[in-house]
């Protein structure tokens, strides 16, 4: 027998032993049936599936939805711009914008909690506060008048949701530096209560490290609950929250609630540390900030209890 007829015997002997799964006798390659069950079975074993991250893409941090806002100047497409990086201290005027990631100033923007923007500055020591409302020009140019009080560091935070098809919410933190000698204040003493123009907050609850918990607030003046607080901001109350150290800026959520003299919110902080609570609360036509110092997982427990100090630059609005 010759070569050739030896081959084709044994081509022949093959296929009626396995069939045609090899393709044995058509003049092609194995079919991949084989290795299909193989990588399933890989699939089946991964250790990132197994353990519930087959969500994330491969590489991408898994931590990184959870980073708290303000402590990036350019997220999710967006950047925030300040002309007015080094105002004078004292009254000056900021002027900033959001941009896209083409540069281009963003123009429409998604009301909520009474407003398209929301503007905060905060000194790097956190004894001032400004809940600022700029006014926006055509161009998407946001200006607003503010009181800086003294030489420093400051951070300026913008929250916001473009109108575009499928944002999401943002907040966006850029430096501010104000020239001149500069002296920072300690940290304001933890209390139970703040007293600011003659009304006394006291705050309740606790501010768990990575747990959602309730802080409530209780109005009074002169000893007398106050049951007629007015809506600010769509509520009757706003709360920010900013930690000590990277001023990182804290979403909290107002709860369904009448007009005082309990005002209710929900927050979760990111890790144990110190914060500084800022609550708006508006009463006879005015708004009143008062300001707390909170230990969240303070001495080994889930959080410390809240506890706070009013300061008088802890206040300052301007309205547009």
């Amino acid at each position: 027998m010759n070569t050739g007829v030896k081959i084709t015997a044994f081509a022949a002997a093959l296929a009626a032993t396995f069939g045609t799964a090899y393709g044995v006798g058509k003049g092609v390659g194995p079919v991949d049936e084989p290795k299909k069950a193989e990588h399933a079975g890989h699939a089946a074993q991964d250790p990132q599936k197994a353990s519930g991250h087959e969500g994330h893409e491969e590489g991408a941090p898994a931590s990184a939805a959870a980073l708290p806002g303000g402590l990036q100047i350019s997220q999710d497409g967006y950047t925030l711009a300040l002309e007015t990086p080094t105002p004078t201290a004292g009254r000056s005027t900021l002027k900033f914008s959001i941009k896209d990631a083409t540069g281009k100033k963003v123009t429409a923007f998604t009301t909520e909690h009474g407003k398209e923007l929301h503007f905060i500055v905060a000194s790097r020591d956190l004894n001032t506060f400004r809940h600022l409302h700029p006014v926006k020009a055509s161009d998407g140019t946001w200006s607003v008048d503010a009181d800086l009080p003294t030489a420093g560091g400051y951070k300026a935070f913008a929250d916001f949701k473009p109108a575009a098809p499928g944002a999401k919410g943002v907040t966006l933190g850029a430096d501010l530096s104000v020239p001149g000698a500069y002296a920072p204040k300690p940290l304001p003493a933890v209390a139970p209560t703040a007293t600011v123009d003659g009304y006394q907050v006291r705050l309740g609850g606790v501010l768990d490290p990575g747990k959602p918990g309730e802080l409530k607030l209780t109005v009074t003046k002169g000893g007398k609950p106050v049951t007629d607080l007015e809506p600010y901001l769509g509520a009757y109350g706003h709360l920010v929250a900013l930690r000590d150290g990277d001023l990182a800026y804290l979403h909290v959520h107002p709860n369904e609630g009448g007009p005082g003299p309990d005002v209710s919110f929900t927050a979760e902080a990111p890790s144990t540390g110190t914060y500084r609570l800022f609550l708006d609360f508006q009463h006879e036509g005015k708004v009143r900030t008062a300001s707390f110092t909170v230990k969240a997982g303070a001495t080994g427990k889930t959080a410390a209890e809240p506890t706070g100090a009013a300061t008088h630059d802890a206040g300052g609005h301007a309205h547009g």
